[in-house]
């Protein structure tokens, strides 16, 4: 779903017809199990919250992405937007900002959002966000993984 070859995260066993070598090493990534896919039922943009973090899974098409929350711009929460074309919309004024990179629409002088890599197995949503969980020598152990997520419906 996310357009990438799925690679699991640390300690998650590879999917079939995968080895080893096809996954992230711990010193290029820290995978963080986010959800099951199933928990965001049909919402688009589900409002997640990661290592104290207030992130955006936005769902365009049959790509999944992972973004911050709050509009660099006023603050606003992008949970309230709305997403078109592959943008995400602020909900207090015009700007939006593109799903794949962040990047902010012309003529907005602010920085880009955020985004994070993201990768589905086995049902299960992960992000790539070591500076969420202050980890940046690889994925967190399956206890932490479980006790840094939370699925806001």
């Amino acid at each position: 779903m996310s357009g990438q070859p799925i690679s699991a995260p640390d300690g998650v066993p590879a999917p079939e017809g995968t080895s080893d070598s096809d996954h992230p090493r711990a010193e290029e990534a820290a995978w963080i199990r986010v959800a099951a896919l199933a928990a965001f039922g049909s919402s688009r943009i589900v409002p997640v919250t990661v290592g104290g973090q207030p992130l955006l899974i936005v769902q365009d098409g049959d790509r999944i992405f992972a973004l911050e929350r709050t509009c660099p711009h006023e603050g606003a929460d992008l949970a309230r937007g709305r997403c078109v074309a592959g943008r995400l919309h602020c909900p207090h004024h015009q700007a939006s900002f593109a799903l794949a990179d962040g990047a902010v629409s012309p003529g907005w002088s602010f920085r880009p959002l955020r985004t994070y890599p993201v990768r589905i197995v086995d049902g299960d949503l992960f992000i790539d966000a070591p500076d969420l969980i202050g980890d940046r020598s690889g994925a967190p152990s399956e206890s932490v993984r479980s006790q840094i997520w939370t699925v806001q419906a």
